[in-house]
């Protein structure tokens, strides 16, 4: 079980100059990419307070032909996520982890893996890589984050989605300490397994 307060660990969000805030501003520029060029499914997994795809969904003029599922474990944050959704964003308490929080949201024309990637196995990340597909629908975007301290693992986890059917659109954030990548699903579709799970915290 993790001991990291995630609620307070928002606070850096609002620290100008801090990394996790330059990372939120790079993620909130993609974000609205995809939705400029049409994406109108959206989730997202461990979602937080969902600052990196609220306010830009919510300022954007095809708000109202777009369907969000938020998906975070932590109620406080679920809560704050709640009261800053626009219409047609759902925010969902649950555990992001298990597949089956997506049911009826999937396929996704956007898919947004933020602040999971540094908390977890490197094992998990490449299962979640893997697992990715069964929540998006072809052409999807997924927008992930992870840390850029050494061992810098943001170039394998981009072999792993390349590996994996996605094909690279960015890697930023080389000399900081957050990376950005960007990936578009390339394969076929693929049926969602409910109830798998993807990766376990340790953090």
């Amino acid at each position: 079980m993790t001991q990291q307060d995630w609620m307070r660990w928002h606070d850096a969000y609002d620290e100008p100059g801090s990394s996790l805030k330059d990372r939120l501003d790079l993620v909130r520029r993609w974000v609205g990419t995809a939705l400029d060029e049409g994406a109108s499914q959206v989730v997202s997994l461990c979602a937080g307070q969902g600052r990196d795809l609220l306010p830009v969904l919510a300022g954007h003029p095809r708000r109202g032909q777009v369907r969000a599922r938020l998906v975070e474990l932590d109620e406080r944050n679920a809560a704050v996520a709640r009261s800053a959704a626009p219409e047609g964003a759902e925010v969902v308490c649950g555990d992001a982890a298990v597949t089956g929080a997506y049911a009826g949201a999937v396929p996704a024309d956007l898919v947004l893996v933020c602040g999971v990637f540094g908390n977890i196995t490197d094992d998990d990340i490449r299962r979640t890589v893997a697992t990715l597909p069964q929540l998006c629908a072809p052409g999807a975007m997924v927008i992930w984050t992870r840390g850029r301290h050494e061992p810098d693992l943001v170039p394998v986890i981009c072999g792993w989605f390349e590996g994996g059917g996605f094909e690279r659109v960015a890697a930023e954030g080389e000399g900081t300490k957050y990376g950005v990548g960007v990936h578009r699903y390339a394969g076929p579709p693929v049926a969602l397994e409910p109830d798998r799970r993807m990766f376990t915290f340790v953090r």
